[in-house]
């Protein structure tokens, strides 16, 4: 069966009465008020809640399966096979349903920073403040691009619109369904507004490795001499919070492409966590939450109408939306030259991975991967406290493509550039989840500002006899007891034990990379 008549009843749909186009963030905040959609709050920010759905709902992704995507996928749980029947049946039961809605809200914007690669959409909502979420997370036009914008890919996104799984073909009431060929997104059923953020990052990690882009999950930021740093790590791992340092200019916060002139951001706005926020901690992203900043399941006090954000009641994924120049000191361009240091991210739930450890070139192709980490609460549908799991390149769920096409990309660029890796834990110490405590952000930051400044390129260092790692002897503002994590377990035997059975994970998942050649897991890999 072929995709019918979409260009045509997306013309229609956008050209109705109903369509508010482009509208500016006084004019959405006003709808967002006005619609009862969200609470103002005392920061200038609005608060809204997602109901049910709290993260993203990864089982409930879907690619169709057409000319041009049937053999260019990477097929399975991460991308899984949905027909051009279904497509269809949906995206007419959307396009009538949104035609019906008394107001919906059109933004045009790019994803991409550089000019030479970015990608036009447009994002179709039915509600004011996922528009307004768009707005601030996308890149926003000027007047004379605006007027020469032609989207590319276009998001339908309708929350209350649920599917019926017995005659939509979907596996529950949410859907998130990518067409390649016709280049349109079906968002339904959901109210988290992270699922479109996170559907156009899909998409650019399909189309830009065919232009010799590698399209990364990392955040940057670069110094007043020009050096950048890359920080690689899935959701809650602290990509947002390291990157986001008063000495260095941001680049982005989550998501950049690499090319032969350098990084660029995607995208034009940050999509913070912000549970347990302070300005003590994170005073760049706390004062960043101002008027038109979109905070997403974040109580709320009823009297004060300040944000509480140690209160966790309604998930651990609370989150903040705002444009990157709420952040002081940012890179306007959202571009950068090539990285000199490279940190890889792990919220490591088992407490036996070092702090900071310096990698080989073999050991950090192998870590990127393997891409470990714990997915933390809240951050996916169901996850209600820390899993480890192996997501490879740190982006599995969003990756379109073969894994190797992302790893030969990365290795080429960190041998060509000459670039430094590290891998850093940010998770426990002490013990696993649930007996040791999370490593200090302090300390952390003194880590990864020793790496990025040079400070550990020939310092002396011992590895572990299991895992192989590099770790520093002493780094200024860190405890040297801490940088090993046997000394910071009581039970040493206890420690031994998990770090063997981490290892041996380590290794039964490299397993699925038959086509990575064998000397990365040789001299890449676990000593044991």
């Amino acid at each position: 069966m072929d995709l019918i008549g979409t260009s045509d009843d997306l013309k229609l749909l956008l050209s109705g009465k109903n369509v508010r186009t482009q509208l500016s963030v006084p004019q959405l905040m006003e709808k967002i008020l006005v619609r009862k959609e969200a609470v103002l709050t005392s920061t200038g920010a609005v608060s809204a809640v997602t109901g049910k759905y709290t993260g993203r709902s990864p089982k409930d992704k879907f690619i169709v399966v057409d000319s041009e995507s049937k053999s260019r996928i990477d097929w399975g749980n991460a991308n899984q096979p949905i027909s051009v029947g279904v497509f269809n049946k949906l995206y007419k039961k959307m396009v009538q349903y949104l035609k019906s809605r008394n107001e919906i809200f059109l933004f045009k914007g790019f994803a991409g920073a550089d000019p030479s690669s970015r990608l036009p959409i447009q994002v179709v909502n039915e509600f004011a403040w996922h528009n307004l979420f768009a707005h601030q997370l996308f890149i926003r036009p000027d007047a004379k691009e605006l007027q020469e914008h032609e989207a590319q890919f276009t998001i339908l996104s309708a929350p209350l619109f649920k599917a019926d799984p017995a005659t939509d073909g979907t596996h529950s009431e949410v859907f998130i369904i990518i067409s390649l060929e016709r280049r349109i997104i079906l968002i339904g059923g959901t109210e988290y507004a992270g699922e479109m953020k996170k559907s156009i990052f899909s998409i650019m990690n399909y189309l830009l490795p065919q232009k010799g882009i590698l399209s990364m999950h990392c955040s940057a930021n670069t110094g007043k001499n020009g050096d950048t740093a890359l920080f690689f790590g899935l959701s809650g791992t602290g990509k947002t919070t390291l990157s986001a340092d008063p000495d260095r200019a941001l680049v982005g916060d989550d998501e950049h492409g690499w090319s032969d002139s350098g990084i660029f951001n995607i995208e034009g706005g940050c999509y913070a966590k912000c549970i347990g926020l302070t300005e003590e901690k994170e005073p760049q992203i706390y004062r960043a939450i101002q008027f038109g900043t979109v905070l997403e399941n974040v109580v709320v006090d009823p009297e004060s109408r300040s944000p509480q954000f140690e209160n966790n009641t309604l998930t651990e994924n609370t989150r903040a939306a705002y444009p990157i120049e709420n952040i002081g000191n940012i890179a306007r361009s959202g571009m950068a030259g090539h990285p000199g240091t490279i940190i890889f991210l792990t919220a490591d739930a088992s407490g036996v991975l070092p702090p900071i450890s310096r990698l080989t070139k073999e050991q950090a192709m192998y870590h990127f991967l393997s891409g470990y980490t714990s997915k933390l609460a809240g951050t996916e549908r169901g996850v209600t406290s820390p899993e480890a799991v192996f997501s490879t390149c740190f982006g599995a769920p969003f990756l379109p493509l073969e894994p190797a096409v992302y790893a030969k990309m990365l290795g080429e660029k960190i041998e060509k550039h000459h670039v430094q890796v590290f891998l850093v834990n940010t998770g426990w110490t002490g013990g696993p989840y649930g007996t040791g405590a999370r490593i200090k952000l302090s300390y952390t930051r003194a880590m990864v500002r020793a790496a990025i400044g040079g400070k550990l390129k020939d310092a002396p260092t011992q590895q572990d006899d299991i895992f192989g790692l590099h770790i520093p002897l002493h780094i200024d503002g860190v405890p040297d007891h801490v940088l090993f994590p046997a000394e910071t377990w009581e039970d040493k035997q206890a420690y031994r034990q998990k770090a063997l059975e981490l290892a041996a994970r380590f290794k039964e998942n490299f397993w699925k990379f038959a086509s990575i050649p064998g000397e990365i897991e040789k001299l890449g890999g676990p000593l044991v």
